[in-house]
Order: C-alpha cells, then sequence, then structure tokens
C-alpha cells in the first residue's frame, strides 16, 4: 500500500521515518479538535510494517498515533517553541499529567508554516472506563507534585531563576520570560508592565490604566512578593494558563499492532490504558506556585474538593492572611492580558482589582 502524501516530510523526519520508507504503510492527517489564534489541529496516524521473526518472513503492522498543530508566520513559529517546551517541562516533572512533546520546527513544503508534534490525547476515551482503568492520582495530586517540585536552574546559571527558556504565549500574547532573580521583579516587569505594554498596542493609550499598573507593578507587589515578605521562593513549573477549558480527562494512546487503529478500532487502546487526568495547552514559567492559583480562581471550573485536597498537599504561604490578596495579585494579570487580547469588560475586572490592592498595600 503506497503512503499517504498529506504529510509533510519534516513530520515524517521528526519521527525518524523517511517519507519514502519502504516500511511506511500509511501517513494520515485528520482534523482533530477545535483551533484557535490561527492554529488548525490535526490526527496524525502512521502505520508502519515490523517483522515478527528474524527473516522477515511474516510481517505485522504497527499504528501510531500523534497530535499535530500547524499555523503561518512568526507568531506561530513562537507559539509552537513555547508549546514544546512548556508541554516537555512538565512531563519532565509529572510523565503522566500532559502529552509529551516530540517536536516542532518548520514544514519543508511550506518554511513558512510551523508545525508542534506530541503524544496524542484521546480525550473521547474517559466515559467509557472503568473505575479500575482509572489513574489513582488526582488533579489537585499531580498538580500538587509539579508545585513541589524544584524547577531545573537553567542552562548558564548556576542556581534557580525565574522565567524560562523561551519565550511562551498565553493566548496570542507573548511573554518576555528572561531570568531573573527575584520573583517579585519578575512578576512586575515581564508580567505587569510587559502585558499592558500589549494592551497598549491593542487598545491605545489609557492613562489611568497605566497609573494603576505602575502603581501595583512598584508598590504592591513589592510588598506582597517581596523576599522580605514571603522568603525565599523556590522556582517551580507553572502551566500557565491552567483554566477549566485546559484541563480534562483523558486516555493517552501510543500504538497497537496489526494496525488495529488503522481499522478505526481504537477501543484496544481504551481497555489497556488508563484514564488519567491531565493538561495542555501550556504557557510555562519558572516561578511561585501560587501564581497557577490566579486564573484557576478568575474562571472557576475548579470545585471545593479539588480546593481542599490541593490545599493538603500545598499549604498556603505565610503570611496565609495575604493569600487571597496574593492570588488576586496573579489573577490580575490574567484580567489584563485578557484584555489586551479582546477588549472590552476585562478593564473593569482589571481596575477592580487594582483599586483594591492599592488601597490595602499601595500607600508606603
Amino acid at each position: 500500500m503506497a503512503p499517504s502524501r498529506n504529510v509533510d516530510s519534516a513530520i515524517l523526519r521528526a519521527l525518524n521515518i523517511q517519507p519514502d520508507a519502504d516500511s511506511l504503510v500509511d501517513a494520515t492527517l485528520t482534523p482533530h479538535g477545535g483551533s484557535g489564534f490561527g492554529a488548525s489541529s490535526f490526527k496524525l496516524t502512521i502505520t508502519t510494517a515490523t517483522d515478527d521473526d528474524d527473516d522477515g518472513k511474516n510481517s505485522k503492522t504497527r499504528t501510531n498515533c500523534y497530535f499535530v498543530k500547524t499555523g503561518s508566520g512568526q507568531s506561530a513559529e513562537t507559539m509552537f517553541r513555547g508549546e514544546h517546551a512548556s508541554l516537555n517541562a512538565i512531563y519532565n516533572a509529572v510523565p503522566n499529567f500532559c502529552p509529551k512533546a516530540h517536536a516542532w520546527g518548520p514544514l519543508t513544503s511550506s518554511p513558512s508554516k510551523f508545525f508542534v508534534l506530541t503524544d496524542f490525547l484521546d480525550l473521547g476515551g474517559r466515559s467509557s472506563a472503568s473505575s479500575s482503568e482509572k489513574s489513582s492520582q488526582s488533579l489537585a495530586e499531580k498538580l500538587a507534585k509539579l508545585h513541589t517540585t524544584p524547577a531545573p536552574i537553567p542552562e548558564g546559571y548556576d542556581k534557580p531563576m525565574f522565567g524560562f527558556p523561551v519565550t511562551t504565549c498565553c493566548g496570542a500574547t507573548e511573554q518576555d520570560n528572561r531570568f531573573k532573580e527575584s520573583w517579585a521583579e519578575f512578576y512586575a516587569e515581564n508580567r505587569l508592565r510587559g502585558v499592558l505594554r500589549h494592551g497598549i498596542k491593542q487598545n491605545g493609550q489609557d492613562a489611568e490604566l497605566t497609573e494603576a499598573v505602575e502603581k501595583v507593578a512598584s508598590k504592591v507587589v513589592p510588598r506582597l512578593l517581596g523576599e522580605q515578605t514571603l522568603g525565599k521562593i523556590t522556582p517551580v513549573v507553572i502551566h500557565g494558563d491552567l483554566w477549566s477549558g485546559n484541563h480534562g480527562r483523558g486516555i493517552f494512546l501510543t500504538k497497537s499492532e496489526d494496525g488495529k487503529f488503522a481499522s478505526g478500532k481504537e477501543e484496544w487502546a481504551r481497555e489497556r490504558g488508563k484514564v488519567e487526568e491531565v493538561v495542555y495547552d501550556p504557557s510555562s514559567v519558572y516561578g511561585h506556585s501560587e501564581y497557577e492559583l490566579g486564573i484557576m480562581k478568575m474562571f472557576g471550573g475548579f470545585g471545593s474538593v479539588f480546593w481542599k485536597e490541593y490545599n493538603a498537599f500545598v499549604k498556603k504561604a505565610e503570611p496565609v492572611d495575604e493569600w487571597e490578596d496574593r492570588v488576586a495579585l496573579y489573577e490580575l494579570y490574567h484580567h489584563l492580558n485578557h484584555f489586551a487580547l479582546f477588549g472590552g469588560g476585562y478593564r473593569s475586572g482589571a481596575m477592580s482589582i487594582m483599586r483594591r490592592l492599592i488601597s490595602k498595600y499601595g500607600k508606603t
């Protein structure tokens, strides 16, 4: 059977498959899931021939499934580079918490288009699994493990730093992740002032918003997040965009023998796999664990059972009576980012948070 030609050779080579290899039986991209911020998403199904014995007389096929996103231009290049690095940062800390990213780069057929290639996550298999097939680790437990595992020391440094090795995108907003020693400095400059610049670029000058952001960055952030208040913070890997839409339950599909995926019989994999609590579409940073909680509180979707279990694993940092204000300060970034991306009512949400925090912490 001649292999399908709708899969770019760069994607195949990223999997160490030569497009003209005799062992390649079929390679097919089919649209899968939604798309956003200019990206399209696909399920990649690859069937290869294998030898059952040493003389190669008895051949079998093996089918592997992957997930592929494609997009055009510099924005896609930046986004996919950041997503690739973010997924693998999470995967290295908690391997069953997200898909592993295998590769990213330009397409051979169209160098101005880019791709990112990851494990395939079957979110449709979650409802058919019995309780015995479900992972023993809850979302709270996995997230707590991520938030208590020290981030790696960046290349070129001899101590933990706040930031990330590459630019990441929260939505379409490119985030400056250049490393800093101080978390308060990083959050003030790389997040709040950075997203304000994006907002001004998209929506025009706004004196009131600019003044409020600067007061928060220069007064509130050092007061609430400075080392004199929180003590020494250990950087951990943060997902960075963990609203309920970027969390789910699913099964990682990898491979089958005798072409069972190729014939559409994916129940084989569901019977063998476990339903895992998983996250995806990250925008990671090495930062303060509580930073993650801002967007989780902003949009909700994580109930009281989750918060009780998570807080049992990850105790609220001292001073505990300022925890809600710190989470509100972290939520502020996402209001500002949504205002930069979508305009509208997100400005009023940002101003409400800032007025409250400035009145409480911004007078000194």
